[in-house]
């Protein structure tokens, strides 16, 4: 039999086991076996009963979404289900790991589910612009309540096999050897009628009110996302047609999704996900140095999140700040952070208290650790000056990382001895939250310091992604331009409302300038002053300047590009920003004209997809698929638009470039040269994305 699958029969139970590492994916080939082995024990006289199982770790994990893109090779996951219904002895799903997705699918088309404890099951195709395919939203409503079946599908998340035997997904919640629980149990069942999910009917005392409530609420909750309302519209099939009949709406629900830009977009971000960490001259088998000990430098807002991300991960960690009293701020700002969480009910007070006893204050800087991040103020000088300390006290092969954001790390790496140890480990605020980590490879960083800071990255439940060395590494450099445009169209007549209005409606996690205020108006502002020294070329609006001068810093100081009530975040249109507005259009001559919010949308993506281009030319990205890491898990871009640049392959290269020309023509029309690497592209009618 294929290598996929294992087929024995003990005791008169044959035991079909799954083995297609590391997750057991339903491709064709363990489709095929599956289908094979079940027709073989049907067929087999001396068997009685069948156990479906896969390995400890996973029963199924789902498809293979590569497939999705490419024509689907039979047996397809339906035509299995349809065998498993065809079956004639008891067929009894052994859950270990998890069953998600085809994996659920397939164990719900068996007679019977058995767990282990800690199985997970669920269908998370959701998550991918997709629904499930093979008769999941027929058959889950059979088996659970309507309202955790669509709860379940909406989501994506899965539930644990206690609640899942409580709701009735489960049977039994195996005890001890989950194989021999599931012999035992399925023989029991031997000579019993055989219980079909598709055979059942799904109770809802009132479809019509439930579903119209459920469409209500779903499309509060997944603006910008079809799948979850066609979730809902399968639902009500399975209630109120024939299991064929609603089967029929599904796979045409199914056929829809797999087509559109959003699922496109999704799909293409979970795999770019896990191309961050390839990197094509450091190979897998590059030698990784330990970190079993870590020290952060600055125990302000950034350098405590830092700390956190150590304790989370179980790796002691030493605060450091250069007073008592900014270490011990710093460390109840952590406290609070951890009560907050447990509060909230996603954190156990005893986990808050060991992460806490893993994070050591002090105002002196250890030589044992095997990293050191420096969180310091973003300032040449003072980086510099850390790095020369660190140097003279950090043992050998300690990793050297600093936690700068704009600043060039071959630099900072140039004051020390070591600059192969040496490292950018750009960090996104709160630092304890944000999931994008840029990893900056200095000039002379040793593939087995960037091997270590990926593998890292991902000890810290980052999603690392490698930056060359430039002003501004990948995001921030691309976030300049997006900037200088939002500015030039406050210049032109547009309002900061309309700009963060058009921009939300986009899907973008806020606006441009709500964004500012929350950051702080004087990080920006020191990065101007620096701009207006070291490259006076680059030009900017000075209304931000102008907000700036009137110590309108943002939500800290109650006003900014909006102004802010006490205790609230909420962004309040403010007359004061419109006189400062209008006055600088007087001061440079400028007569207010009307903007389109598609004006708007255009010049902010297009300005980020145009610098993504150059930053893709320079090798300071190694992938486009990175850049659109960047922004999705670092600045709030909308998964269902797959990032900037697959963003701009959806509009077609040959068109973002039309629009930039236009743009040449108009106000400011210098920054819209476009990179040659798009004019490129566009010409051969090519992607930045394959």
């Amino acid at each position: 039999m294929s290598e996929v699958t294992q087929y024995s029969v003990r005791d008169g139970v044959a035991v079909i086991s799954m083995n297609n590492p590391p997750i057991n994916g339903l491709s064709n080939a363990l489709r095929a076996a599956i289908m094979e082995n079940l027709e073989k024990a049907d067929k087999d006289a001396a068997v009685k009963a069948v156990v479906l199982i896969g390995a400890a770790k996973a029963f199924s994990g789902g498809a293979d979404i590569r497939e999705f893109n490419s024509p689907r090779i039979k047996p397809d996951l339906p035509d299995v289900n349809d065998r498993q219904d065809a079956m004639t002895k008891p067929l009894v799903a052994a859950i270990g790991g998890f069953a998600l997705g085809g994996g659920l699918e397939l164990a719900l088309a068996c007679h019977y589910r058995v767990a282990a404890p800690k199985a997970l099951l669920g269908l998370p195709e959701v998550k991918l612009g997709i629904l499930p395919g093979s008769g999941g939203t027929q058959r889950l409503p059979r088996v659970v309540p309507m309202v955790e079946a669509v709860q379940m599908m909406t989501t994506g998340n899965p539930i644990p096999a206690e609640k899942a035997k409580s709701l009735g997904l489960v049977d039994e919640v195996a005890q001890g050897d989950l194989l021999d629980f599931s012999l035992n149990f399925v023989k029991t069942k031997i000579g019993k009628p055989l219980p079909r999910i598709r055979d059942r009917s799904v109770k809802l005392d009132d479809p019509k009110t439930f579903f119209a409530q459920a469409r209500e609420q779903v499309a509060k909750a997944s603006r910008g996302y079809p799948a979850p309302l066609e979730i809902v519209g399968c639902a009500e099939a399975a209630a109120t047609l024939p299991f064929d009949e609603g089967r029929k709406v599904e796979r045409a629900a199914f056929a829809r999704l797999v087509e559109t830009t959003e699922s496109k977009s999704l799909r293409h971000a979970f795999f770019a996900e896990r191309q961050t960490s390839k990197i094509p001259d450091v190979p897998d088998d590059t030698p990784v140095r330990e970190v079993k000990k870590a020290a952060v430098l600055g125990a302000g807002t950034m350098g405590g999140g830092i700390a956190m991300n150590f304790a989370n991960a179980g790796i002691p960690v030493t605060l450091i700040d250069m007073s008592q009293a900014a270490v011990d701020k710093g460390l109840g700002i952590i406290r609070k952070n951890y009560a907050a969480t447990v509060s909230k009910g996603r954190l156990k007070q005893e986990d808050m208290d060991k992460r806490m006893a893993l994070i050591k204050p002090s105002t002196e800087l250890p030589s044992d650790a095997d990293i050191y991040v420096e969180a310091v103020f973003e300032r040449m000088d003072v980086k510099q000056d850390v790095f020369r300390k660190l140097d003279a006290i950090a043992k050998p092969g300690a990793i050297l990382a600093t936690n700068t954001s704009t600043l060039d790390v071959d630099q900072i790496a140039a004051v020390t001895r070591r600059p192969q140890d040496v490292i950018g480990t750009h960090f996104f605020s709160p630092a304890n939250v944000m999931r994008l980590l840029e990893v900056v490879r200095g000039k002379q960083t040793d593939k087995s310091v960037l091997a270590t800071t990926m593998k890292l990255g991902k000890a810290l439940k980052k999603v690392p992604v490698v930056s060359g060395v430039c002003d501004g590494f990948i995001g921030n450099r691309m976030l300049e331009k997006y900037g200088q445009q939002s500015l030039f169209l406050l210049d032109e007549g547009a309002s900061p409302q309309q700009v963060d209005a058009a921009l939300a409606k986009f899907g973008m996690a806020m606006g441009p300038f709500t964004m500012y205020d929350m950051a702080g108006n004087d990080i920006g502002w020191e990065v101007r002053k620096r701009r207006y020294r070291e490259r006076p070329d680059f030009v900017y609006s000075k209304i931000a300047d102008r907000v700036c001068e009137q110590g309108r810093f943002g939500q800290k100081t109650g006003k900014g590009f909006y102004k802010y009530e006490a205790g609230n975040r909420k962004p309040i249109p403010d007359p004061d920003v419109e006189k400062i507005i209008s006055s600088y259009r007087n001061e440079i001559g400028i007569k207010p004209r009307t903007i389109s919010d598609e004006e708007i949308v255009q010049r902010l993506i297009y300005a980020l997809v145009n610098e993504g281009a150059h930053i893709l030319e320079e090798g300071i990205a190694l992938r486009a698929s990175d850049i659109d890491m960047v922004y999705l898990t670092g600045y709030g871009f909308p998964p269902y638009r797959g990032g900037p640049m697959f963003y701009a392959d959806t509009v077609g290269l040959a068109r973002v470039l039309s629009s930039l020309e236009g743009f040449q023509k108009g106000y400011q029309g210098q920054a819209w040269k476009p990179a040659p690497l798009l004019v490129k592209l566009a010409k051969e009618g090519r992607r930045f994305n394959g």
